[in-house]
């Protein structure tokens, strides 16, 4: 069993925003399955169960909000029983160019809030599937104010097949294991 969660912020002000790259992917595994996810209030998240390519595996958004997004990562793993080695996080990456796809189990949050509250709740033992969103605006406003920014005009004619790309790493990483790369 697997949980996969996207990080994002609930909210219509927050669609489309760089800080909900992980949201943006686990909408695109659901599509690419014709799989809904539904609120479960107790599990603070949008979440679906479904069996891919033999094992089960459950797609959570947490509706908590980035920052605290470990408190709904711990709750679906203890309810389900899950190992933090079977937890794989989608995030948003200020570190990384924009589109560059980075996946690696264990480390550090990088400075990323969402993955600290994760780590601080389950441990470091978790797959983090990392998507660059670097770009030169980053220099020019406060990081806060970036991740919570609408993608640019060049970027939103990339991110589609950049989610679809980060989307098809993770389902193939369900196939043949994860391996430690960055694309």
């Amino acid at each position: 069993m697997k949980l996969i969660v996207g990080l994002g912020n609930t909210g219509t002000e927050y669609e489309n925003t760089r800080h909900n790259l992980g949201f943006m992917v686990i909408d695109e595994i659901c599509k690419k399955y014709k799989l809904a996810t539904k609120f479960e209030k107790k599990l603070k998240a949008d979440m679906c169960v479904t069996m891919l390519d033999g094992e089960t595996i459950i797609l959570a958004k947490p509706t908590t909000f980035v920052n605290l997004s470990g408190d709904s990562v711990v709750k679906i793993a203890n309810f389900y029983k899950i190992q933090t080695q079977d937890i794989w996080v989608i995030s948003d990456d200020l570190a990384l160019d924009f589109g560059t796809v980075r996946v690696r189990v264990g480390g550090s949050s990088g400075g990323h809030n969402g993955l600290k509250d994760v780590i601080s709740k389950v441990g470091e033992d978790f797959t983090r599937f990392r998507i660059g969103i670097k770009n030169d605006m980053l220099e020019k406003v406060s990081t806060e104010k970036f991740v919570l920014q609408k993608f640019n005009k060049d970027e939103q004619e990339k991110l589609n097949d950049i989610v679809k790309k980060s989307a098809e790493i993770v389902i193939d990483s369900l196939k043949s294991g994860v391996e430690h790369t960055s694309i």
